[in-house]
């Protein structure tokens, strides 16, 4: 019996030897990453080496330095001739500066942008999809993941349209008003204002500007008295306390008023750069007759816009752009406006 019992021991414990499968599966890993080691290395060395020869095929071919030869002198001088360099056209355009520039001194062209310009300012961007007016869809391109896309090349068009029309009205001595009350605007219409001596409006548009003028005719007359008399010293003869009502009275008006203190009679020209958010302007003024200048988006209605500009009015860098190319038209038609009035004093 004790020598079965051995035999069934031996049996039930034998000695089993466990295959090296774990370290077999370690080297093949090791090999593998190697192998991929020196792959991206090849690759970098690679990359090296055409980087270095490239440099080197640089320095030694450098760029031909083109020598500047005298055009033919033709009867068309605007058509300057071509000179191919390297797959690149270099206009030679030496003899159409001089005439450009007499031309320029004659007539200052009317200030323009271009599409790239505009893209890259994002004004393209409109409202989310489901804010839009529909009657912005002409001038929508599309749509791109919930928002959509203005077409920049009727963006261009309506700039054009509006600046020739702005130039044109300053040349004939209508009375404009720069209106933007947006945080991103505000400042721009505050300074293009000042520089070209005309009102604007960026706190707030006073109700009844156009509808009720001899009203707030009343209220410019104030300000520009208590003004006058202040500077000519007229006003010391109250107490303190009197005379510091009467400044914070012309600091108050100042603030609502002041950009349009200069204004004699009712606007005859307002451009807008926000038809949605200045909704009360667009109306008093289409209303009234008065022509109105705008910045429309995507969920703004054109219909009471006569000169309309369809692109972003959020984005700062496409209010910047607005507001020197429409300032620089204004400007071109107030220097016509100023060479026609001596013209005639001259006669």
């Amino acid at each position: 019996m004790a020598k079965k019992a051995d035999q069934i021991a031996e049996v039930k414990t034998p000695k089993i030897k466990k295959p090296k499968t774990q370290n077999i599966e370690l080297t093949a890993k090791e090999t593998v990453k190697k192998v991929v080691k020196k792959a991206v290395v090849k690759k970098e060395l690679k990359a090296v080496k055409v980087k270095a020869e490239k440099k080197v095929v640089e320095k030694k071919t450098p760029v031909k330095k083109v020598a500047k030869k005298a055009p033919k002198v033709t009867e068309k001088a605007e058509k300057p001739e071509t000179v191919v360099v390297d797959g690149v056209k270099n206009e030679a355009v030496e003899n159409t500066i001089e005439i450009k520039a007499e031309k320029g001194k004659k007539e200052t062209p009317n200030a323009a942008t271009t599409v790239e310009e505009l893209f890259e300012a994002g004004a393209h961007f409109g409202h989310v999809v489901k804010k839009w007016n529909p009657k912005m869809k002409k001038y929508l391109w599309g749509e791109k993941n919930g928002i959509h896309i203005f077409d920049l090349e009727k963006t261009v068009a309506g700039i054009s349209e509006a600046t020739k029309a702005v130039a044109d009205l300053a040349a004939a001595g209508k009375r404009i008003v720069l209106v933007g009350t947006k945080r991103q605007v505000k400042l721009m219409v505050e300074e293009e204002g000042k520089r070209l001596g005309i009102p604007y409006i960026n706190q707030r548009w006073m109700g009844g500007l156009i509808t009720n003028w001899k009203q707030l005719k009343q209220t410019l007359d104030r300000l520009n008295s208590l003004k006058q008399k202040r500077e000519a010293g007229q006003l010391k003869k109250y107490t303190k306390k009197e005379q510091l009502l009467f400044d914070k009275e012309i600091i108050k008006l100042e603030r609502i008023v002041g950009g349009i203190a200069s204004l004699k009679e009712a606007p005859e020209v307002v451009v807008v750069f926000d038809t949605h958010k200045e909704k009360l302007a667009v109306k008093e003024a289409s209303n009234r007759g008065v022509t109105v200048v705008g910045l429309v988006d995507s969920n703004a209605n054109p219909d009471k816009v006569d000169y309309l500009i369809p692109m972003n009015d959020d984005s700062a860098k496409a209010l910047e752009i607005m507001v020197r190319v429409l300032g620089q038209a204004i400007e071109n038609g107030l220097k016509k406006l100023k060479e026609s009035k001596n013209q005639n004093e001259n006669k």
